[in-house]
Parts: C-alpha cells; structure tokens; sequence
C-alpha cells in the first residue's frame, strides 16, 4: 500500500526501526560464539588503519561486528528511502553513513559516485576507515570499479571481510542476502590486504578487481566453513554467465 510506504519512510518510523535493528544486531553479536580468523587478524590489519573494508551486497548486516571499538568508521550508504534507514541504524553502532550509490555496470560516476569518492576520501584522510560493497546493485558479486578507485586515489589497503553466522535467514534475492540469527555460532574471517598502485593502468585495476573478487569469495566460503556451512551466495557469477550464455 502507497501509505504504508509513505508512513515507513517518515522520520520517526525510521528512527523507531533504526532502533529496534540496532537492538537486535546487539543480539546477535551477544549471543552467538564467535570465532575469528586469522586470530592475529587486528595485529596484521591494525597498521595499516584506516583501510577499506570490502564486503559483497547481501553480507552487509552484520560487518560492523569486525570492527574493533576503537576503531572510527564509516559506510557507503544509498541514497534511497531504505538507505536511510540503514543510515540511521548504522548512527546507532557507531559507524557514520556517506551518502551516495554504485551505479549498475561498473561505473561509479553516476548516481552521486563523485561526490561519495570525494568524502570517501576525506573519511580515509581523517583517519576513518572505510566500508562498502564491491559489487554494484542487481550485479552480485562482481567486483565494481568504485572500491579499486579508492584503493588507487587513497593509497589504502583493501580488507576483504566476511561476518556470517549458523542460525540466519537466507533471502531469495538478487544478491542472496543473509540476516543472522541470536543463539548459534558465527565466525568472522579477514582477508589479506590487497593494495592498487597510484599509477595503475586500466589493466592493472582490472588485475585488482579480480584479486578483491577472489579473497572476497575465499573468506566467505572459509567463514562458512568454520561453522559447517556453505555460502548461500556461492555460484551468483558462473549462474549469470550461463544464464547469458544461453540467452545469447
């Protein structure tokens, strides 16, 4: 209904969710046992702060739980009505939101990407590190041409990042989103930093994009390991090929 569309989009709707999603991610991270890998992964990561944190759409709920306490940040929000509202529960642990959308195919520039690269850097300057997807909307799990950009203009490292659990629920969508669940086992894996040279050529990005796909991958197929799963979103990119192939 038109209404209750414009209803949960007012503010203090928004701020209503915004709490009660705060709440029961607080839940969540309480509840479940944790195990993370490497163990000394903040020993290895730390200095190299600020850095990018790398995660595939779908995954983003529950990222900010690799964050250590002391650590500033900030996330790669859309500019859409739900993307205030995850503005509005990210405020809420911690993590401020920077405005603005990947674009479809690999072109950041449209959709407000100049000005979100542009605070993106800033965000990296200050000292904060950063957080968003790789991929870009409805092209799941492909690795964008916006995070290799800001690995390039910033000089800082990309930390491919996976924060999965045992008990979730599992979305029929396009980027087969996951929602934890309290009361199980969850398991957060950090991958090896990945660096784009300030000279990179075209070739040379399209080298890094590769490398951001690939860790990306292993450290979500390891996190589900680690607490005997498999990864619901495994797959996306050889399905769409096929799904191509047999179209052309």
């Amino acid at each position: 209904m038109e209404w209750l569309k414009r209803l949960r989009r007012t503010r203090p709707v928004q701020e209503t969710l915004g709490f009660v999603i705060d709440r029961y991610l607080r839940l969540v991270q309480r509840s479940n046992r944790w195990v993370m890998e490497p163990p000394d992964a903040y020993e290895k990561v730390g200095p190299l702060m600020p850095v990018i944190v790398a995660m595939w759409h779908g995954q983003h709920f529950m990222i900010h739980f690799a964050k250590r306490p002391q650590d500033r940040a900030a996330s790669l929000v859309s500019r859409s009505g739900d993307g205030e509202l995850n503005a509005i529960a990210l405020r809420r642990v911690g993590v401020r939101a920077i405005r603005g959308s990947g674009a479809r195919g690999r072109d950041f520039r449209s959709k407000g990407g100049v000005a979100a690269m542009r605070e993106m850097l800033r965000a990296l300057e200050a000292g904060e590190m950063v957080v968003l997807t790789a991929d870009v909307p409805k092209i799941a799990r492909v690795c964008g041409e916006g995070i290799v950009t800001l690995a390039k203009l910033s000089g800082r490292a990309i930390v491919p990042t996976a924060v999965v659990t045992s008990r979730r629920l599992d979305f029929r969508s396009w980027d087969r989103s996951s929602m934890g669940l309290p009361f199980g086992d969850g398991a957060i894996v950090i991958g090896e930093p990945i660096f784009v040279a300030a000279e990179a050529n075209e070739a040379a990005i399209a080298v890094a994009r590769r490398a951001v796909e690939s860790e990306l991958d292993r450290v979500h197929e390891r996190a589900y390991a680690l607490i005997g799963d498999k990864d619901p979103g495994a797959g996306i990119r050889a399905a769409r090929a096929a799904q191509a192939e047999r179209a052309a």
